[in-house]
């Protein structure tokens, strides 16, 4: 049988800009490796930055909000998989495909849990811990409700698995652990004697893409309480800040008295990173894996972040317990980390180690592949049966819980008239 999957982009991959863009490619390589044959499409606009997807022989196909003719193409290309680029994108276009290809498999994508990066970012604002005062949120309601009405749900974090299973009861089943993934060629490469050493390298430096909030709030928090502590050890040393998308308030925090630059887009990630001789990730609030630790890690970079930019990175951690190896969530803490990586060679040398020992150990992509698509191929000949213990999915796509459905057919009627 050949084996169809379309993907419904919340935007164009873009992996130069984001960690999400280099996630997404590693999950169509996966399933192309799998034997599908992928179409990518999307009802957001393309920027210059997009990858071109033709150049991996995926098919890209534009789609339109609220109109028909998307079913019609669905139905009229027959797939046998969909999976949506998040919970929005499943409830704009779940139903339309289930409509048009009742007896495929539906693939959720959450990138990270969005209700728990909101529920951080309000308990942050504040000063509160996280509780279930913020977690049992509307749109904690509306992603999970997203997760029950697919077949399999792609998390990318050991602690949300172990969220939505002991604050949700959401069936394990439902659920499928898959982090970023590292290739063979990059692991081969770390201690092959090609990254730059100590020596070599200068200066601290961070990367985000500036229109995800953490992002900013980490950059200004760094800027106003964490760097200075380190200028005034190290007054020679310069902050470095890549990132894409950015705006004023971005633009207005770069001080060359106190070496703080922000140096804009960078063309290659890799490079930049590998320059510098510690990464810094101060985020405050968020969720799922970060994807410049990934980098920091691939280019044999140490770094110094907060429990929240550590999660998931070195050890299985329960909800509510902290990480307090290799995080810093005070900002003298953090700084004086920073400051030791960047003057002891010894330390440094010790801490890129535990880098390439987590690439290896945890998101070495072997590790993960054939059960990824064992687990795929399963529930796509056992539909059914799979389908009949998940009475909760069932339910939340029958007639009264098709609020979105109904708004999506009137704005529909009301462009057609």
């Amino acid at each position: 049988m050949k084996k169809k999957l379309l993907i419904i982009g919340h935007t164009w991959p873009e992996p130069q800009s984001t960690a999400a863009g280099t996630r997404m490619l590693q999950l169509i390589e996966l399933f192309k490796d799998a034997g599908f044959t992928v179409t990518f499409a999307s009802a957001a606009s393309r920027s210059d930055y997009s990858f071109q997807l033709a150049s991996i022989e995926v098919e890209e196909k534009a789609i339109l909000l609220n109109d028909h003719s998307f079913n019609d193409w669905a139905q009229k290309e027959l797939f046998n998989a969909v999976m949506y680029d998040r919970f929005m994108i499943e409830e704009q276009f779940g139903w339309r495909f289930r409509e048009s290809c009742p007896n495929s498999i539906n693939i959720l994508d959450t990138e990270d849990l969005h209700f728990l990066r909101a529920a951080r970012e309000v308990a942050f604002k504040n000063n509160e811990e996280v509780s279930a005062k913020h977690l049992h949120s509307t749109q904690a309601m509306r992603e999970i409700a997203s997760i029950y009405r697919c077949d399999v749900t792609l998390i990318i974090s050991e602690y949300e698995i172990e969220l939505l299973q002991s604050q949700f009861q959401i069936p394990r089943e439902l659920l499928h652990y898959l982090p970023f993934l590292v290739g063979s060629g990059t692991l081969k490469n770390l201690r092959s004697g090609n990254l730059k050493s100590f020596q070599e390298r200068s200066h601290f430096s961070t990367i985000g893409n500036f229109i995800h909030k953490p992002n900013y709030d980490a950059v200004l928090y760094l800027k106003t309480e964490i760097w200075p502590l380190i200028r005034k050890q190290l007054p020679q040393a310069q902050m470095h800040v890549y990132g894409s998308y950015e705006s004023p308030k971005v633009s207005q925090l770069h001080n060359e008295k106190q070496g703080f630059l922000i140096m804009g887009r960078a063309v290659d990630a890799n490079e930049v990173i590998e320059n510098s001789k510690v990464l810094l990730a101060p985020i405050r609030y968020g969720a799922g894996l970060k994807g410049k630790l990934f980098t920091a890690m691939e280019t044999g970079t140490p770094f110094v972040g907060t429990s929240v930019a550590t999660e998931g990175i070195f050890l299985k951690v329960k909800p509510r317990e902290k990480v307090r190896s290799n995080s810093f969530d005070h900002p003298a803490d953090f700084a004086q980390q920073a400051v030791q990586l960047y003057i002891n060679e010894n330390l440094w040398n010790q801490q890129q180690e535990l880098g390439f020992q987590s690439l290896h150990s945890r998101f070495d992509q072997k590790l993960f592949y054939d059960d990824f698509i064992s687990i795929i191929n399963d529930v796509m000949i056992n539909l059914e049966h799979h389908r009949l213990h998940n009475f909760m999915g069932q339910l939340l796509q029958q007639q009264a819980f098709n609020s979105t459905k109904y708004f999506s057919q009137w704005i529909e009627e009301k462009n057609r008239r």
